[in-house]
């Protein structure tokens, strides 16, 4: 699941200073995207149409998977 919003993201915003964190809680993994300020824009998208549409894509694959996830996005300090 890391590699697919690695490759995601890095390709929507052209930077590969994004990274994704892993953790668990209550049974479900929790996915935290963490992108500089300046691209932060880009993955939100539109009225959050774009992450919108990851977090679908993400779930899409935590289906097929028989997981539980959630996708989280954070600012990178």
């Amino acid at each position: 699941m890391e590699e697919l919003l690695k490759y995601i993201t890095t390709q929507i915003t052209g930077n590969e200073d994004i990274a994704i964190d892993e953790s668990e809680s209550d049974g479900i993994r929790i996915y935290t995207i963490k992108a500089p300020k300046e691209v932060m824009g880009l993955l939100i998208g539109k009225e959050g149409r774009t992450i919108r549409a990851i977090r679908l894509l993400a779930r899409a694959r935590a289906i097929k998977e028989k997981t539980n996830i959630r996708v989280e996005l954070q600012e990178r300090d």
